[in-house]
């Protein structure tokens, strides 16, 4: 059996919050929208599995309820665990599931309500959401901790501390100069934004000049140096999707136009080690780089020959990690959305928007190919999809890189170091007031990687004015950090 997808929906919603429907009833309402896309109304009660994506919500079991909602009330419940990741390894799994004769009819959907909860919060609104008790029958994917001791030792944990340690390791790696750095990541967002502004899901479709992007103002404040909030994923979305992906045989038996059919050609799937204090360095990715490649041949593609691609992009570090371990241009097009800042950023759903959207371009352009990427945690969790319109030469190709990346390099950790080090990468973190407190990562003389911090605000703008990356240092064991 051929897996195909053959429906496809985004809904966005802004509503008054008391008129504001919940997430789960959203996912009912892109469920239905993509059987209607599909053309076929039927379709939704031959559904024998309904898949949903985690998010931050207080459903137990939501997916019985969608298949109670749409007339399939004996689909098996399958729901993920936590992870941006997530929407292309169901997409995988699915593949494969159809492909064995598993299922013939699977839904995928998920939502966020982001947009509506800050409202709430701010206006000191409770909202009563439904509970959706019960237990899926089936969990796609693990929930792993990703956050070592001397992480939590020194209170990192947030994508917004850790991510700009990533950017300035790479920044440091590159050899760029701060202002270099920022004018090249904004022409980057730049661009990103440019996509968005032609999207007609997108959350954000004014175009946003790289100047506007890397300047600071009360609309564009700092968040984490170097990222002001354009260059943050855009949580505060109403946003929801759905596909259907079904046998070819069942796409015939319901009568669904060939023509709106896009093919899973092939799908990987690997995470970088889980913990950020382990990996190697903070500016390279062998999940990426291993995984990505071999997705590609499985599908028989060449990274340049691909026509649309879509990297994750919650934030810049991860478009540039990933291009450099695909051998992508910066300079194409590397979204088709137009990124989580732009198009909007539903947590971990939204690469089920930006498979949407490229199933639209697909069956625009049958003879194309494209690139889904999709990353969970810290840039450690990865799975990757070729598509196509075009049907084919094979089965449904997929593999699982995991023993290759556990076998890559990593790093000891010097939990209480006190010495001599050099700083590896930093994240200076913001307040009302301004600079607070940076996050640093270090080496030890021996190669270890140490953690420490510091809120001595003249150091603080020192290190956003210039390169602290590559710095002699010294930790006094407790958890701080002086410059030499």
């Amino acid at each position: 059996m051929t897996p195909t997808l053959v429906g496809i929906s985004q809904i966005e919603q802004r509503a008054d919050v008391g008129a504001a429907k919940e997430p789960i009833e959203l996912m009912i309402d892109a469920v239905r929208a993509a059987a209607a896309d599909a053309g076929s109304e039927a379709i939704l009660a031959a559904a024998s599995s309904v898949r949903v994506i985690r998010g931050m919500w207080p459903y137990k079991d939501p997916a019985r309820v969608v298949a109670s909602a749409i007339g399939a009330p004996l689909a098996e419940s399958v729901m993920s665990p936590f992870g941006g990741n997530f929407v292309q390894s169901v997409v995988n799994q699915s593949a494969l599931d159809i492909q064995a004769g598993r299922h013939e009819v699977i839904i995928i959907t998920g939502a966020e309500c982001g947009y509506t909860q800050a409202r709430a919060r701010k206006q000191g609104t409770e909202l009563h959401w439904a509970e959706a008790p019960g237990t899926p029958d089936r969990i796609i994917g693990e929930d792993k901790n990703m956050r070592h001791p001397a992480e939590k030792a020194i209170g990192i944990g947030a994508p917004i501390q850790i991510y700009p340690m990533f950017e300035l390791a790479l920044r440091h790696a590159r050899g760029e100069s701060p202002d270099d750095h920022l004018r090249r990541i904004s022409e980057l967002w730049s661009r990103f934004s440019d996509v968005a502004s032609d999207n007609p899901h997108a959350w954000l479709r004014e175009r946003y000049s790289a100047h506007d992007i890397r300047s600071l103002s009360a609309s564009n404040r700092p968040v984490s140096f170097p990222y002001p909030k354009l260059m943050n994923s855009n949580n505060n979305v109403d946003q929801a999707a759905a596909l259907i992906l079904v046998s070819t045989a069942a796409a015939k038996r319901f009568g669904i136009d060939a023509r709106r059919w896009v093919y899973p050609w092939a799908g990987t799937d690997a995470h970088d080690h889980y913990y950020v204090s382990n990996r190697d360095n903070f500016y390279s990715s062998p999940a990426i780089r291993l995984a990505g490649a071999r997705c590609l041949e499985l599908a028989n593609v060449t990274a340049t020959a691909l026509d649309h691609v879509d990297l994750y992009s919650c934030f810049p570090v991860a478009v540039q990690v990933a291009a450099a371990e695909l051998g992508l241009d910066e300079q194409r097009p590397l979204t088709v959305t137009g990124g989580l800042t732009f198009a909007g950023g539903p947590l971990n759903n939204y690469v089920m928007h930006s498979i949407a959207r490229m199933t639209q371009l697909l069956r625009e352009d049958p003879g194309a190919k494209g690139l889904i990427t999709a990353n969970g945690g810290y840039l450690t969790k990865h799975a990757f999809g070729v598509y196509s319109a075009q049907p084919p030469d094979q089965p449904f190709r997929h593999a699982d890189l995991q023993a290759e990346v556990d076998a890559t390099p990593r790093r000891e950790v010097a939990e209480g170091h006190a010495g001599d080090v050099t700083v590896e990468a930093y994240a200076v973190m913001y307040a009302d007031e301004g600079p607070s407190k940076a996050h640093v990562a270090c080496r030890t003389p021996d190669g270890r990687r140490a953690w420490a911090a510091t809120q001595d605000v003249p150091t603080l703008h020192a290190m956003i004015d210039n390169e602290f990356c590559g710095r002699a240092a010294r930790l006094d064991g407790q958890g701080s950090v002086a410059f030499n």
